[in-house]
């Protein structure tokens, strides 16, 4: 939850402003028009937003964490006799 609703606010808003600009009808793809629905680009792109804000966000968790934490969550990952 930490990581998802704060990356679904953000891929909404930058959706928001990505269209505002860019018209989806005039969308090509290697130098064709892609031939989607307006619904169509906008549900892709919102899902591309939100994974890549998911991916940030979790790195920055990641990151956030010192050693100490990561090396301890790994311990207690592993069964006891491999400790």
């Amino acid at each position: 939850m930490w990581i998802a609703w704060p990356a679904f606010l953000v891929a909404a808003v930058l959706e928001m402003m990505v269209f505002a600009v860019l018209d989806p009808e005039m969308l090509t793809l290697f130098g064709e028009r892609a031939g989607w629905s307006r619904y169509a680009v906008y549900t892709v792109t919102f899902f591309i937003f939100w994974f890549m804000m998911m991916a940030s966000s979790a790195l920055t968790t990641l990151l956030s964490m010192s050693p100490f934490e990561v090396n301890r969550r790994r311990l207690e990952s592993l069964p006891s006799s491999e400790r």
